[in-house]
């Protein structure tokens, strides 16, 4: 029995979650962690908006201005270390393109600057937590 086959637009982000107090900006496994995190907010009346990118090159940067002119925040989070991560690249685009709309700096949320652990729970303290992204979004908010 064939399989029903779903295509994905190619450099195209995915706004997996609206709203309109932040925008969490997640890629690869740290989107993941940005919807967990926007559960959680939304719980104490936080309406975080999840912006799952899908692929960085091409990046859809029209999504991201367009969330975070919205929002007027964005927390980028990133399963990599901070320095020299892709997260940067998306700040700087941020800043160059929407400096006016910002309300808040925009801020980032990456792994603990560490060797990656083998162990597989020393592996998950190592990366960004639903509770970091938390912590981040309502101190901007």
């Amino acid at each position: 029995m064939p399989q029903e086959v779903y295509y994905l637009p190619f450099g195209k982000a995915d706004v997996a979650r609206t709203g309109n107090d932040v925008t969490l900006i997640g890629f690869g496994g740290s989107f993941r962690q940005a919807f967990g995190a926007a559960t959680l907010l939304e719980a104490e009346g936080i309406h975080a908006e999840v912006l799952n990118l899908r692929t960085l090159r091409p990046l859809d940067t029209e999504a991201i201005l367009a969330s975070v002119r919205k929002t007027n925040r964005a927390i980028i989070i990133e399963d990599d270390w901070q320095f020299g991560g892709f997260g940067g690249e998306i700040a700087a685009i941020i800043q160059e393109h929407a400096f006016d709309d910002l309300d808040a700096p925009v801020m980032r949320c990456s792994g603990a600057d560490i060797p990656m652990p083998y162990n597989g729970a020393l592996e998950q303290a190592a990366l960004p937590q639903e509770a970091d992204i938390v912590r981040l979004a309502r101190s901007m908010v």
